[in-house]
């Protein structure tokens, strides 16, 4: 990505000097009046009545009070007291008065746990209780308490979190009969999909629910559950089940997973921290593992991210399609490269003085690709991934909520860090493990989870194909990387066919990139990101190179 140098501008306000000392007007009845700020009494006038705000960090006996404060007002149903105690007042009596009137949460006991700072955790036992049938609650939260700017008291840091870990700012407790009758999951061999088995797919098996519940003949029950607000809905976030009081009749969902592939990315993930993959099969688009480390968020279906030089794939198969560059031509990389004010840099600040196009894809050398700038439109970048890899269309139904990536028209320096998987672009390893699919076979075939034919659905289409020899030569960049190439540790004993490309993405404010690799081999692609992980060849390279062994083991 490149560098450039950010200059902070900043606006100081001061008011008028008059002969060095400062005149302040003061409103009156018809009449101005003016305090010449020098001392005496004027000084004292214009400061009484105004209690000094207190600042700097909370004492325990400020934490410890507003802790109890708030949790006992809470515990004794006091809801207006316990919110005068947070920093938004509204918020929390909004939500407090709900978990009594629609969760129905009642007897509640709310028992502190052993500080941290100025956090707070604390445990909550409590009674679900819906027409004369009840549930025990139990559950682990937290808050933090802070200082309010405007008058220095210390009050808690609000957010619907500190209800329930699982809602976001928006989301309600709800308590009912569920809208939605649950759905028996089923991987492709006819086993059963649980969280106990496959502890990532808890947002799979939410998604599932909320897409087929209605559809696969199931009958709904009564839960506690945790419906979406505007802002959860538009990341695409599935309603979620807290607690069920009286089960419904499940409907049978069957997927595409494979038990043993699944059971694979699962423990792949558990490798690296921040770890998310995704496997499919190029020639029919089917889903077979899906796994994330962390278990709140499907990152790897929903994330978004940028994809560093994973992008790379894209931009070569537009350059090849232009007629731009080959493979095998001259093409060096420079250390710098200067477009629109901007300074771009390699990784390591490393450069190819002489060597191909090809050299330059398997070293991942950001400058052999951003030099070509000049010469596309601000839509070339777009056009490709849409057109040939039908990315960035928001047109996937793949059988839940997924993110299709992003790949917006820019221009300037903004384009030419968007050839490298900077600027603007966004992707997740769904969307990479589609990339590596279309190159291995030669046209988009959209991912799904779930077949098509079991809802009927239209499934996404690319409107063109790329021809046979753009597709040769991108599986020989991609094939040298997995050889010679910055993917050869990782993908080392898989056959001299199987191709692949690393990245690395800075991300503001994150000391090492976020690993990113994808690859094909048979009848096999996968993506994977590892978070803050650094270079995508060391971090998430050997979790896909694992499960395309594994694959072509199969």
């Amino acid at each position: 990505m490149g560098k450039r140098r950010r200059v902070a501008e900043r606006r100081k306000n001061r008011p008028a000097v008059i002969g060095g000392m400062i005149a302040v007007v003061v409103g009156g009845a018809g009449f101005g009046l003016y305090a010449l700020y020098g001392g005496g009494a004027a000084d004292a006038a214009s400061t009484a009545g105004h209690k000094p705000v207190k600042t700097g960090p909370l004492s325990a006996t400020e934490v410890q009070t507003t802790a109890r404060t708030f949790l006992s007002s809470w515990q004794q149903g006091k809801v207006t007291q316990a919110a005068a105690v947070t920093d938004d007042s509204k918020a929390c009596v909004r939500l407090l008065t709900g978990y009594a009137q629609d969760a129905h949460v009642k007897d509640v006991t709310l028992t502190e746990g052993t500080r941290s700072g100025d956090k707070v955790p604390f445990s909550v036992k409590a009674t679900v209780s819906y027409k004369g049938v009840s549930k025990p609650l139990s559950y682990d939260s937290a808050f933090t308490v802070i200082r309010r700017t405007s008058d220095g008291k210390p009050v808690v840091d609000w957010h619907a979190a500190v209800v329930h870990p699982d809602l976001s700012d928006g989301d309600t407790l709800v308590t009912g009969e569920s809208g939605t009758p649950p759905v028996k999951a089923l991987d492709r061999d006819g086993g059963e999909i649980t969280t106990a088995r496959y502890p990532s797919l808890g947002p799979v098996l939410d998604g599932l629910r909320e897409k087929f519940g209605k559809k696969a003949g199931g009958k709904a029950g009564v839960e506690l559950r945790v419906v979406r607000g505007t802002a959860s809905e538009k990341a695409k976030l599935s309603d979620k089940t807290l607690l069920e009081l009286s089960k419904g009749t499940p409907g049978t969902v069957k997927t595409t997973l494979s038990p043993t592939l699944q059971a694979a990315a699962e423990k792949q993930v558990t490798t690296q921290k921040n770890a998310s993959v995704v496997v499919m099969r190029p020639s029919t688009g089917e889903i077979l593992a899906v796994a994330n480390s962390g278990h709140g968020f499907n990152v790897a279906f929903q994330g978004s991210l940028a994809p560093g030089s994973t992008m790379k794939i894209i931009t070569s198969t537009m350059l090849f399609e232009k007629g731009l560059i080959t493979p095998d031509a001259s093409h060096p990389c420079p250390k710098t490269y200067k477009l629109a004010g901007w300074t771009f840099h390699n990784d390591d600040n490393s450069e190819i003085k002489k060597g191909t196009f090809k050299l330059s894809f398997g070293a991942s050398c950001n400058n052999a690709f951003i030099d070509f700038a000049p010469k596309l439109s601000n839509s070339d970048l777009t056009t490709e991934a849409q057109q040939v890899y039908g990315l960035g269309m928001n047109n996937w139904a793949i059988g839940v909520p997924t993110f299709d990536g992003s790949v917006p028209v820019q221009s300037g320096a903004q384009m030419g860090a968007s050839l490298i998987g900077q600027g603007g672009v966004r992707m997740n390893p769904l969307n990479m493990a589609s990339v590596s699919a279309t190159v291995d076979t030669g046209s988009f075939h959209q991912p799904y989870l779930v077949a098509p034919s079991v809802d009927n659905r239209t499934i996404a289409k690319a409107s063109r194909t790329m021809s046979s020899k753009t597709q040769s030569q991108l599986k020989e960049v991609m094939q040298y990387t997995a050889a010679y190439g910055t993917a050869a540790k990782a993908m080392s004993g898989l056959s001299s066919s199987c191709g692949a490309k690393t990245g690395s993405a800075e991300v503001d404010g994150q000391k090492k990139p976020n690993g990113w690799f994808t690859a094909y081999c048979g009848d096999f692609s996968a993506a994977g990101v590892v978070q803050a992980g650094g270079h995508g060849g060391d971090t998430a390279g050997p979790i896909v190179a694992a499960l395309l062994k594994l694959g072509s083991s199969l």
